[in-house]
């Protein structure tokens, strides 16, 4: 059983109710933060079976509405979660999309749309938290790339750019932040077991674990035991960096 108290740090998580935000929330909750899921409104499915899948954990996560492309949202989400379960310490940003085509035929509304979610996202959320987390000198924030941003990948010019430049914010808004008690870094997942990959053609998938030197696809708990010791209270001295999370798809120096 999980216990938590208003002295609990609280951990805000984007993407919060999605394949790997779900089990990022819920090691987090396990390790005693008290979380709050962060997603668009209007998934009443999936948020029920959310709710069923997070039940046993006593009330150490909750849901809150919110669209993280938008600064003023943001703010307003940041501002409410914190007068009713006080200060965010720990931010996860795990929110994302895709808008998958060549350049060749990707519009500018696709590089827009994900753009305004996967990079813009990471600027607001950690916009309205990092004046905050400098003031009471502890802070802690994750954001999740992709190994395709390291990689880059066909049919993901937009995605590949977005996720690259997700890291390159964390290591800037790392050394700005470092003398202040916060730490910022980076998870970039492999190919893990979610609905988005079930969803591609069995004969790829196939290929893509046979390129995997581990031999399978990652779990959301690999990801989320990464971003749990990341966001601990102990790793203080761990800032800027990328954890690549990907079972040896792509190693580099």
């Amino acid at each position: 059983m999980i216990t938590n108290t208003r002295t609990a740090r609280v951990a805000l998580v984007t993407g919060g109710i999605g394949g790997l935000g779900t089990e990022i929330c819920r090691q987090l909750a396990q390790a005693g933060r008290q979380v709050i899921a962060v997603d668009l409104p209007g998934r009443e499915e999936r948020l029920r079976a959310f709710q069923q899948e997070t039940a046993d954990l006593n009330g150490a996560i909750r849901f809150e509405p919110g669209d993280v492309s938008q600064f003023d949202s943001c703010a307003e989400l940041i501002g409410r979660i914190e007068q009713q379960h006080g200060s965010v310490d720990i931010l996860v940003n795990a929110a994302g999309i895709t808008r998958d085509t060549s350049l060749r035929k990707m519009t500018p509304q696709q590089w827009h749309e994900l753009m305004r979610v996967n990079l813009d996202g990471v600027f607001n959320t950690c916009r309205n938290v990092v004046e905050g987390m400098s003031t009471r000198g502890f802070g802690r924030i994750v954001n999740l790339s992709s190994v395709n941003g390291q990689t880059g990948q066909f049919g993901q010019t937009n995605y590949s750019a977005a996720k690259a430049g997700v890291h390159g914010f964390g290591m800037a808004l790392a050394r700005e932040t470092a003398r202040k008690g916060i730490t910022v870094n980076t998870v970039s997942p492999g190919y893990c077991d979610t609905a988005l990959v079930a969803a591609v053609a069995q004969d790829i998938r196939e290929q893509i674990i046979a390129d995997i030197p581990v031999g399978r696809l990652g779990s959301p708990g690999d990801i989320a035991r990464a971003v749990a010791f990341l966001t601990a209270d102990d790793a203080g001295y761990i800032t800027g960096a990328n954890l690549p999370v990907n079972g040896g798809y792509f190693m580099s120096f």
